[in-house]
């Protein structure tokens, strides 16, 4: 699929631009000048100039103890099932092929192992089905030159390895293309690729990987140089109470519940100078605090703007033994909120070409980690799947809208509190299409969608493990920050860790400064209706992010990731006719995107990308 350069995404960003590109290059060249200097380690200025050519090693598969055979993703699979027959090429020679479909609940990704003789190297090739709902991926002794794909009473052959196209797997494969169709587009080889990386996370990720102590270096930086460098001050103006700008767009009943705001606050205006997404408001681009705004051809699609002040005394005064006091700074701070209304989305997950890894975190305690294993699955590596980072043609054309999604595996374990102690420190788990990555750990917090497409958060138990066959998607990242909703009080009942920096992990400096810039995730129900909430804090702690989803009544909430706008990226794609532009939640995130001819080319739609996201489709028929 590559770059697409048909997406007219250019926007007016000259102010935020500025602001981000003052924020940005500066922590790279901070960190590429400790490199130069050898503050670190001899000879590291050489590495840290070589740090585009560089790719990371993952750590080999370990041997079951008692079997010694070699262990893979592949056995983690508890639902995978296994087909062989033998097999025939143009040529007439014979071997054996081996078709796993790795969850045959979920249909959708499946595992293509040839053999052949005569010291011909075995080759396995990770094929996607295209329609995972109708049709079926089989190998059948009467077609050895390929698979047969059956859908209904219909029957296609599709020669693969024999027939009149002996070589089509392996000129798909050479291609290089992330995706290659065959047979017709009914199924798409899924080949590597190389995801891109900013400058600023290649230098980090050098840091990270390659240096001894250079997670310590890039703390330093981010604590010292960068505090608050995105917290953004809301710019307000008062209004008259018959003329608020949220009350004159309501459609129906169909927008998510305002927040619930001091009565002093409720006629303000937000001048909304940042925000990217373009909404209907006809307030003379004013937005009223608290109140949810159309997005302009994105049915479905709702933002709003509040600060953690304007919330209702009632909601900052409550559970005040769980929730911290907020600050000055971050009490005036914005929140941008984009809700995306689930009877007209599905949501789905993927991996990033690297991230989240499956090896150890480096964010655990030492006697929590067995040596003679390169992960806490037993594994070291995604291979033979592949993760590339990109979505698939047979979504592309319904996505409305993507997000980053949480933290990298370096950070996505515990290192203090109970959770440090269970399952090797409780690393973060996380499934795609139903292949089961990384286990789901009780007690954390997770993204779930079901095979029938219903999304839902929760805090992972032992018992939700029967839900195991018909996951779709999962992902998880710490702790809950809204556990419930307490109808008797009619309120979002905070989760009991976020204060507790080490606890919850919630990241930031070790003296816990824990403001900074967060992306969280949230689930609003309203009548029947349920919403998908992602909110963009400008500068918060999780007391901060509490208080905000308490406000906007929220059964659940949690967080995803923090520090910089490629980790909290949110892009939506309004289509206009027959065009699909791009807007950006904040215009400075389009400075993460590549520039093609002029145009912005939006990550995880348009090129492969190296972070795990989430992406919206709009549903057939919506």
């Amino acid at each position: 699929m590559g770059r697409d350069p048909r997406h007219p995404a250019m926007r007016d960003f000259s102010v935020m631009k500025e602001r981000t590109v003052f924020f940005w290059r500066p922590l790279e060249q901070v960190l590429l000048a400790a490199c130069l200097a050898n503050i670190l380690l001899p000879g590291l200025g050489a590495l840290a100039c070589r740090a585009g050519e560089l790719e990371l090693q993952s750590a080999g598969n370990p041997r079951d103890r008692l079997s010694g055979v070699p262990i893979t993703i592949v056995d983690l699979q508890p639902f995978r099932r296994t087909s062989s027959i033998q097999i025939k090429t143009g040529r007439g020679e014979e071997g054996l092929a081996t078709l796993i479909n790795l969850n045959p609940d979920i249909n959708s990704w499946y595992l293509l192992g040839l053999r052949w003789p005569g010291g011909v190297p075995d080759a396995t090739y990770h094929l996607e089905n295209a329609d995972s709902g109708t049709q079926q991926l089989l190998l059948n002794t009467s077609h050895p030159a390929g698979l047969v794909i059956v859908r209904g009473n219909e029957k296609v052959v599709c020669d693969l390895w024999g027939g009149n196209s002996p070589d089509s797997l392996e000129a798909a494969r050479r291609s290089g293309a992330p995706y290659v169709p065959l047979c017709g587009g009914r199924l798409y080889l899924r080949n590597p690729t190389k995801g891109h990386r900013t400058r600023i996370e290649t230098v980090t990720d050098l840091l990270r990987d390659k240096v001894p102590g250079g997670e310590t270096v890039v703390d330093i930086v981010r604590d010292t140089l960068f505090t608050d460098s995105y917290r953004e001050t809301a710019r307000t103006l008062p209004g008259s109470g018959d003329s608020i700008p949220g009350q004159a767009q309501k459609t129906a009943g169909e927008e998510p519940a305002p927040a619930l705001l001091d009565p002093a606050q409720k006629d303000r205006f937000v001048d909304p100078m940042h925000l990217g997404i373009q909404v209907q408001s006809p307030g003379a681009g004013k937005m009223a605090l608290g109140n949810w705004y159309a997005a302009k051809g994105i049915p479905g699609t709702y933002v709003s703007l509040v600060y953690t002040r304007a919330i209702a005394p009632e909601i900052l005064q409550s559970y005040r033994t769980v929730v911290s006091t907020l600050d000055n700074l971050e009490a005036g701070a914005l929140v941008y909120l984009v809700a995306f209304d689930l009877g007209q989305f599905d949501l789905k997950f993927a991996l990033g070409t690297e991230h989240p890894r499956v090896g150890w975190s480096e964010h655990m305690l030492d006697r929590m980690r067995d040596e003679s294993i390169p992960g806490p699955d037993g594994i070291g590596t995604v291979a033979p799947l592949v993760s590339n980072g990109l979505i698939s043609p047979r979504d592309a054309a319904r996505t409305a809208a993507t997000f980053a999604g949480g933290f990298k595996r370096a950070h996505g374990a515990f290192q203090y509190g109970a959770l440090a102690y269970k399952n090797h420190g409780s690393h973060y788990g996380f499934i795609e299409d139903g292949v089961l990555f990384s286990k789901l750990q009780p007690m954390l917090s997770t993204i779930c969608v079901l095979d029938d497409g219903r999304v839902d958060l929760l805090t992972w138990t032992e018992g939700d493990n029967r839900l195991l066959p018909r996951i779709r998607y999962a992902r998880q990242n710490g702790v809950p920050i809204i556990t419930g909703f307490d109808a008797s009080k009619q309120m979002s009942v905070p989760g009991p860790l976020v204060a507790r920096w080490g606890e919850g992990n919630w990241s930031g400096s070790e003296d816990k400064k824990l403001r900074t810039l967060r992306a969280g995730a949230a689930l609003q129900q309203v009548g029947g209706r349920r919403f998908l909430i992602y909110a963009l804090f400008t500068g918060a702690t999780p007391s901060a992010m509490v208080r905000v989803f308490q406000a906007y009544r929220c059964l659940y909430a949690m967080h995803l990731d923090m520090n910089a706008l490629e980790h909290t990226y949110l892009a939506v794609y309004p289509r206009r006719g027959s065009s699909l532009d791009v807007e950006y939640l904040i215009r400075g995130m389009s400075e993460v995107d590549e520039l093609a001819k002029g145009q912005y080319v939006p990550r995880f739609l348009g090129y492969a990308d190296n972070r795990d996201f989430f992406y919206l489709l709009r549903k057939e028929g919506k």
